[in-house]
């Protein structure tokens, strides 16, 4: 089972978050027991997804399987009826139509491709929070992208991270 602190799963969960809150009709006054309805249904949904999705990045989106075909079957009864019960869907079919397309909001977002690191630049710097002439250093070595590649210490769209500071 993949790691309920993954940033996948969180992901996800934010993911369920936006489609409850698209498809409610009145808002939700406590913060804390929405959290706790997404939190549930993510949970519920998430442990019967195939281990591709639940690991889903920009290095895996190749692997991933076909989100149209892509059977629902395992998905957790609770998960369901809780969506029938609360009225966010009419019915099973609906309920899993939400979750495909939960799916396919989370896959877009899981395997969106790191940024440039040039548009991440910053006003101040990132340690002093100075407003001063900035350069960008590597949070990676660059004489040691390769070796970082060859023992896997980190994805290869991680190698040009890079921090604004001042000198």
């Amino acid at each position: 089972m993949a790691d309920l602190s993954s940033a996948q799963f969180f992901t996800f969960k934010d993911c369920v978050a936006r489609g409850i809150i698209t498809s409610q009709q009145d808002s939700t006054d406590d913060a804390s027991e929405f959290d706790e309805f997404a939190s549930y249904l993510a949970l519920e949904s998430w442990t019967g997804l195939p281990l591709a999705l639940r690991t889903a990045s920009y290095e895996t989106r190749s692997d991933l399987p076909d989100l149209e075909t892509l059977p629902l079957d395992t998905t957790s009864t609770s998960f369901v009826d809780t969506l029938v019960s609360y009225r966010f869907s009419s019915d099973s079919e609906a309920a899993l139509k939400f979750l495909r397309k939960t799916i396919q909001v989370y896959i877009l977002e899981a395997c969106a491709p790191p940024p440039v690191w040039s548009s991440t630049r910053t006003k101040e710097c990132e340690i002093c929070e100075r407003e001063v002439p900035l350069t960008y250093h590597h949070l990676i070595p660059q004489s040691t992208h390769a070796k970082v590649l060859k023992k896997k210490w980190h994805s290869e769209g991680m190698l040009n991270s890079v921090a604004w500071l001042c000198r």
